[in-house]
């Protein structure tokens, strides 16, 4: 939940924090790769999800 209770929306579901474990864990899960897959793509090419998913489907061939 946001701090500044006025500011609520626009949530960065579009995004995939590679700080937070459960997110890369759970985008590894439904992509078919590793977590250490998942981080060495958030690092070549950003953390957009739609993106993300692009390459990984890249990956998996």
């Amino acid at each position: 939940m946001a701090d500044d209770k006025s500011k609520r929306a626009g949530r960065d579901r579009d995004r995939v924090s590679a700080d937070e474990d459960y997110e890369v864990r759970h985008f590894a899960n439904k992509v078919g790769l590793t977590v250490q897959q998942v981080h060495d793509l958030i690092k070549q090419h950003g953390n957009d999800r739609k993106t993300l998913e692009r390459e990984a489907e890249k990956l998996r061939g």
